[in-house]
């Protein structure tokens, strides 16, 4: 799956993000609980996407300066026109591993959603994370665990032809931290101390509203790995596609929606 956050795949998030929102929506509720373990006045939001947990932190804690940061230009617009209502968070188009801190703003605390897995060099990117960061800071982030705890990744699996070669385990993607053993000498060795890993299980609402299963089947055609394969493909070969996608959601319909069982990792730590 590309993941050309800057282009196509940055644009089809920021159009689809109630939608993500809503599938993201526990991962959300719990790292804001998590949360109340720190003490902070400024916050970094790391990969903040279209501003979902900057938002909620922002309108939860009026006293406390947010900012959120994404490399995506789409995804940073869709976020400023959610927070024209909140005077203290703001956002900005920004690589995490350059981001320098303003004179009156340094973070202690730095929180992503499901957006620090994508870095090319994650060794460096907790490394300069760490030194922007103020004495004490806390880290709070999720990420995924294994394909074989998430449903939706397991089943979009299935649904597609295998690659031609299978990718590094810890190639930047949505699986880059799902080894705990991998992850944690890299904050430690990048100076973040008590380093914790809490399992969550999460559903992953992917269809709802009147017609779920259309609303499913148009969000798997817009985002995500089985939205790049279809665009490639000739009509009757991607009706065949998405039929099947049809067949494996429609039992999967519960009380007017669609949920997927996620599992990920709530990861923690401070700063030294």
């Amino acid at each position: 799956m590309s993941m050309d956050w800057q282009g196509r795949t940055g644009a089809s998030w920021a159009t689809e993000w109630r939608r993500t929102d809503r599938m993201f929506a526990g991962v959300t509720e719990r790292l804001l609980m998590r949360s109340r373990d720190f003490t902070f006045q400024q916050v970094l939001d790391v990969g903040c996407g279209a501003g979902e947990l900057s938002l909620a932190l922002a309108r939860g804690r009026p006293g406390v300066d947010v900012v959120g940061i994404d490399i995506s230009p789409q995804l940073i617009d869709a976020a400023r026109g959610r927070a024209s209502h909140l005077p203290n968070v703001r956002f900005e188009v920004a690589d995490a591993t350059r981001w320098r801190r303003a004179e009156d703003f340094t973070p202690n605390l730095l929180i992503s959603r499901h957006g620090m897995m994508f870095f090319d060099d994650p060794t460096a990117a907790f490394v300069h994370l760490h030194d922007v960061a103020a004495e004490g800071a806390g880290l709070l982030f999720s990420c995924f665990r294994g394909a074989e705890v998430n449903e939706m990744m397991a089943g979009v699996a299935a649904l597609l032809p295998p690659p031609a070669e299978a990718p590094h385990p810890h190639a930047p993607g949505p699986l880059a931290f799902a080894d705990p053993d991998y992850v944690r000498p890299i904050l430690e060795n990048a100076g973040w101390r008590e380093v914790t890993f809490q399992a969550q299980d999460f559903a992953m609402v992917v269809g709802a509203g009147s017609d779920p299963l259309s609303d499913a089947l148009d969000f798997f055609s817009t985002i995500g790995p089985l939205a790049e394969a279809v665009s490639t493909m000739e009509e009757a070969e991607r009706a065949g596609l998405l039929e099947r996608l049809k067949s494996m959601l429609e039992p999967r319909i519960y009380h007017g929606a669609i949920a997927l069982r996620g599992g990920g990792w709530i990861v923690s730590a401070r700063r030294d």
